[in-house]
């Protein structure tokens, strides 16, 4: 069972467009006009993104992708330094802690996270809303140094519960709880069952036309989400 964080638990856009801004003008010298779309997507993904928007060019010789680790840390950097504001300021979205709680209390469900966002800011959001404590964080799969779209990240994900636990999960065994179109093209590329919620941007009908196994108007219809997590085989 993993969850997407932002949009889907919570919402801290907020503090983090500030920190991504801060981030990127100290890297790059140049200030940050122009975001790119963030839904759905890794932080290298929206890294390389944003220096296009924004002016900087993605030459050949491979200069853009050594931004990538310093913006990362400074990224990091610059979330920390912004980690009470993040409870403050951000929202933990309805139902949010109820459904991570109940799902952390079932027998043979092993529970983490499938994000965009890096370890170390995926980790500070969690656990400024508590909800760190239910989640195997250990598995989780995190975006990387690398620009890996999240289909792969699922199944990497999969590969490192299936060593820690020496078990066999089945793909349709794996269950992706995200909020955007692009989160439901990563669990068919995973071959994951794919819950939406429609918490995000995207409404409830964009979201069963991308093709979502269930579609939840958001985490309160905990019934349904129980009903078919425990149905997997």
């Amino acid at each position: 069972m993993l969850w997407n964080i932002d949009l889907t638990l919570l919402d801290v856009a907020k503090v983090t467009r500030a920190a991504y801004a801060e981030a990127f003008a100290t890297v790059t010298g140049r200030p940050l006009v122009q975001l790119p779309q963030l839904v759905g997507r890794t932080e290298p993904e929206i890294f390389f993104d944003a220096l296009g928007r924004n002016g900087l060019s993605l030459r050949a010789d491979g200069a853009a992708e050594r931004l990538l680790a310093p913006f990362g840390a400074e990224f990091a950097t610059r979330m920390a330094a912004r980690k009470a504001q993040l409870a403050t300021e951000g929202t933990l979205l309805p139902g949010a802690a109820g459904a991570v709680a109940a799902v952390g209390k079932l027998e043979h469900v092993v529970q983490s996270v499938l994000t965009g966002s890096s370890r170390p800011n995926a980790v500070l959001k969690l656990h400024a809303f508590g909800l760190d404590k239910h989640l195997d964080l250990s598995v989780a799969g995190f975006a990387g140094s690398e620009a890996y779209p999240k289909g792969a990240l699922l199944r990497a994900t999969r590969l490192k519960a299936e060593e820690k636990y020496k078990v066999s999960f089945a793909e349709r065994a794996t269950v992706y709880i995200a909020d955007s179109p692009r989160d439901v093209e990563a669990a068919k590329m995973g071959g994951a069952t794919s819950v939406a919620v429609a918490s995000g941007r995207a409404s409830s009908p964009e979201l069963r036309e991308a093709g979502a196994d269930l579609v939840l108007p958001d985490l309160t219809h905990l019934d349904d989400l129980i009903s078919l997590v425990t149905a997997r085989p």
